[in-house]
């Protein structure tokens, strides 16, 4: 039996748009109706959600049964945190407040095995039907490892983080890098914008994939500017939806 793969990574490997979605239900029902709308990986709050370890398993095979990456956040940069989190069965990473090369390192290390890591050697669910030596060979190649460049000081260090090997995507996250700008709340404001889109541009012009949270405001924008890994909620949708239905109650008054 060959391992699952990894729709993000393959689309991205193609040079094809990845399309990321996720909102407030982290639950493997909700994430078995989201599949049938065809994105391609389906984004885990594990650092502002209420997901658990033992619910890991569940929610990443709700990902399979779509062939949907499953992309998870974590809450640290820790070594014991991420093997734990990918030995579950994730596809995908995502690991927070990554402001230096050294610590895109440790994600390196701690995600991936050697030669590329050290993660601690565990075999998952991900490889079974294959033997041990094919697995970490697969593995490594499989799993997609994304760091999110989310305070002033990640961009003030970008060029040294882009230089780190083995990480898919440089995901630049506006809202946390508002608050380090002195503007918390404010990730549309001009200045706020305005730094998104160079950090953005600049991991373009790397050769990197960069990866961002897009709506209304600044799906068209990023497109342009090369972003390659997309990521919506869609919680915005059922208030809109919400709202449409009232305002149709209302107007039969």
């Amino acid at each position: 039996m060959p391992m699952r793969g990894n729709r993000v990574l393959e689309k991205l490997r193609a040079g094809e748009v990845a399309h990321v979605v996720g909102g407030h239900s982290h639950t493997a029902n909700s994430i078995d109706f989201m599949g049938q709308f065809g994105f391609d990986g389906y984004w885990i709050e594990g650092e502002h959600g209420d997901i658990t370890f033992d619910r890991i398993g569940d929610v990443s095979r709700a990902c399979d049964l779509w062939n949907m990456a499953s992309v998870m956040r974590v809450h640290a940069n820790e070594t014991g945190l991420i093997g734990r989190t990918l030995d579950c069965g994730v596809s995908g990473l995502v690991v927070p407040h990554v402001s230096s090369a050294e610590a895109a390192k440790r994600v390196v290390r701690a995600s991936r095995f050697a030669p590329a890591g050290m993660r601690g050697m565990y075999f998952n669910r991900r490889g079974y039907g294959t033997e041990n030596s094919e697995f970490i060979a697969k593995v490594n190649d499989e799993i997609l490892v994304i760091v999110l460049i989310e305070e002033i000081e990640a961009v003030e260090n970008l060029d040294e983080i882009l230089a780190v090997d083995h990480i898919d995507v440089f995901f630049v996250a506006p809202g946390d890098l508002a608050q380090t700008m002195g503007y918390p709340g404010e990730m549309y404001r001009p200045e706020v914008k305005k730094v998104v889109s160079d950090t953005l541009a600049r991991i373009v012009a790397s050769g990197r994939n960069a990866g961002s949270l897009v709506g209304d405001e600044t799906f068209e924008a990023h497109a342009e500017i090369g972003v390659r890994f997309f990521f919506t909620v869609f919680d915005h949708w059922l208030r809109a939806g919400a709202k449409a239905y009232w305002d149709r109650v209302a107007a039969l008054k």
